[in-house]
């Protein structure tokens, strides 16, 4: 970091004056500065020096400014100007305050319904922008992605984008992006399109509404193969609370074929919207392509294939095809218009005692005749998922007309016993003690503590205490440490030390100097006039301290040497007459009382002026702007009031 702190306070290209280090990443360094022409902040990214001269590292910095300079949306960060040269290479953009996504979920855990909904919400519409602009993100995860206070998200980092007629920037051209969040075709190193951002931010979602990533294993690579070959839990199995509508967009999103998936941004935004209007809503699921399911021996398969018996094979099979179909369309006709005037009376299944599971759910969701709502409740003498009541009940009677007339179900599912032990927290950081807690359908609040032993960030104790059983949905008071306790340092009186005991003594005290600001005053120069900590005043370790330091009483903070001229100390200097010039400060004395009035007596140069115009002993030395009749250095240095003896 030091490499680049010589930036600090360094005005590039006569414009970006560099005010502090905001992040360091690996590629690239992340400065806040002011542009002095557009009279703004911006944040200056500049290519780290060790990988400056690296071809591929140059051409990713370069695509970046490409792919942004290609959009201009309020959900997407925007670049100003573009430096590379030899010597230094940097991108200028939109300075955004706020914090990333990944950080706010470290904090917080899982996020509720309406913050997943409007964060995800501006994503779509700023991949939209992107992707009608043939712009492929290709990195889409919460590290790129920024909270604003105001609420506002701001997409970032289009570093690997993939742009129209643009050669890929990537090393590989395969795996790009971070493994945890890639698509499937990223991971296997297929072609890829915009449906793939679609899949990286489902897995943004799935990790918003359950705290956890889909995939994690010990390697890179086991992480990347999973995204291609496993099927992630399911986010209500983790996190019940969450809509049905919500794991459903998830799902979709996260398709592995990207036919399943939403085909455009758009669409998966107005399921988002429908789910955002009625957080109760269920889709209905589509139906997966054939062509997905079928393989190389598959009937569709041998029609399409080149080898001797295709044309036999596909003579016949078409000849079948159209009979069937003509066949089946008759039939479907004839039923359709039945059903359209007659209704079905069915019985209603016994699903008390069954255990509810995605196999029944699934038959649910395929059915054209029955619809469920499921209502989760606690009970100590059934497992979690055992189905307790239904309404209907079991072997009542319903009409029904497929596809129009539903018969409503309600499931009444067991979450199991409503009581838990509070865990064991002591050690683990906020993250992890907030997914404890809510894995155990307890609501945890955050205090800040002190703690000599516990590191900051982490747990040091709980209110109940581990192994207290409570009841499910009760507040566990989490005490997080917020530094060592305060009281251990005080605050010694600064006002009146020289710059440099108070500097030592602050580094004695294991403090550190703040704002520093000197300012024009009678006392000597370097000597402390006021301070931000009261003396006395205790404080932990580390502490700021702000000080105001005299700078002399011809301090002036508008000279290009402020400090040019400024003695040491404010005491009148002496000169003997005929050599002004020579006169050393550091040997300069007040002339006492006595000698004054001697001088006064005896010099000739001084004999002259008025009795009146003399100093009076008693009186102090006045500031530099006063008469010079009253100044005694100005008294014998200014030549229309001397007379030289030698002149005579």
């Amino acid at each position: 970091m030091e490499q680049y702190e010589k930036f600090v306070g360094a005005v590039l290209d006569g414009r970006y004056k560099i005010d502090c280090i905001i992040g360091i990443g690996g590629m690239a360094v992340v400065f806040r500065a002011y542009d002095m022409l557009m009279n703004r902040v911006v944040a200056i990214k500049m290519l780290k020096n060790e990988i400056a001269n690296d071809e591929e590292s140059v051409k990713r910095f370069i695509n970046e400014s490409k792919a942004v300079a290609m959009m201009s949306h309020p959900n997407i960060v925007s670049i100003y100007d573009v430096n590379v040269r030899e010597d230094i290479k940097y991108i200028a953009m939109e300075y955004v305050e706020g914090i990333t996504l990944k950080n706010y979920m470290n904090r917080r855990g899982s996020l509720t319904l309406r913050e997943i909904i409007s964060y995800t919400e501006q994503i779509l519409k700023a991949l939209n922008h992107a992707h009608s602009k043939g712009v492929i993100h290709r990195d889409i995860k919460p590290q790129n992605i920024m909270l604003l206070k105001s609420g506002l998200v701001k997409v970032t980092d289009f570093g690997i984008a993939k742009l129209p007629n643009a050669e890929t920037v990537t090393m590989t051209d395969k795996a790009i992006g971070t493994v945890y969040y890639i698509s499937p075709e990223q991971a296997s190193g297929v072609g890829i399109d915009t449906r793939s951002d679609l899949y990286s931010l489902g897995v943004m979602m799935y990790e918003m509404a359950t705290g956890t990533l889909p995939f994690t294993a010990d390697s890179p690579v086991s992480v990347a193969m999973m995204q291609i070959n496993d099927t992630p839990k399911a986010p209500t199995e983790i996190n019940p609370s969450i809509p049905r509508g919500l794991e459903q967009i998830i799902g979709i999103a996260m398709e592995k074929h990207s036919d399943d998936r939403y085909q455009n941004a758009k669409a998966m935004l107005a399921q988002l919207q429908a789910l955002k209007e009625n957080p109760n809503i269920v889709f209905k699921m589509p139906k997966k392509k054939p062509s997905e399911q079928d393989e190389s021996g598959s009937f569709l398969s041998l029609l399409l294939g080149n080898g001797p018996m295709f044309p036999i094979i596909a003579g016949v099979s078409l000849t079948f095809i159209i009979l069937f179909s003509i066949c089946g369309i008759y039939v479907f006709n004839q039923m359709m218009n039945a059903s359209k005037t007659t209704a079905e009376t069915i019985t209603v299944p016994n699903f008390t005692g069954g255990m509810y599971s995605e196999d029944l759910q699934s038959w649910f969701d395929a059915s054209d005749i029955y619809k469920v709502t499921v209502e989760y409740v606690y009970n100590d003498k059934s497992e979690a998922g055992i189905i307790l009541e239904q309404d209907p009940q079991p072997d009542s009677k319903r009409k029904v007309l497929a596809g129009q007339n539903y018969c409503d179900v309600t499931l009444t599912v067991s979450r199991g016993a409503d009581n838990v032990t509070v865990p064991d927290l002591k050690g683990v950081d906020s993250r992890e003690a907030r997914l404890r807690l809510k894995n155990l359908d307890l609501k945890m609040v955050v205090e800040d503590a002190t703690s000599e032993v516990v590191s900051v960030g982490q747990v040091i104790s709980t209110n109940p205490e581990k192994g207290t059983s409570v009841k499910v949905g009760d507040t566990v008071t989490v005490y997080i440490c917020s530094g060592i306790p305060e009281g251990q340092i005080e605050i010694p009186d600064f006002v009146g030390m020289t710059e440099k005991e108070a500097f030592l003594k602050i580094i004695e005290l294991d403090l550190r100097p703040g704002t520093i600001i000197y300012r024009k005053d009678d006392a000597p120069a370097g000597t402390i006039l006021s301070q931000t900590l009261a003396a006395e005043s205790k404080v932990i370790a580390k502490s700021e301290v702000d000080l105001e330091i005299s700078g002399g009483p011809k301090y002036d903070p508008q000279a290009e040497n402020p400090f040019e001229g400024v003695p040491e100390t404010t005491e009148p200097e002496t000169t003997v007459p005929e050599e002004p010039e020579t006169s050393a400060p550091e040997e300069t004395t007040l002339p006492p009382k006595d000698e004054t009035t001697k001088d006064e007596t005896t010099k000739p140069e001084e004999t002259t002026k008025p009795k009146e115009e003399t100093t009076d002993p008693t009186d102090k030395p006045s500031k530099p702007e006063d008469t010079t009749t009253k100044d005694p250095v100005d008294a014998t240095t200014a030549p229309s009031e001397t007379k030289d003896p030698s002149a005579n």
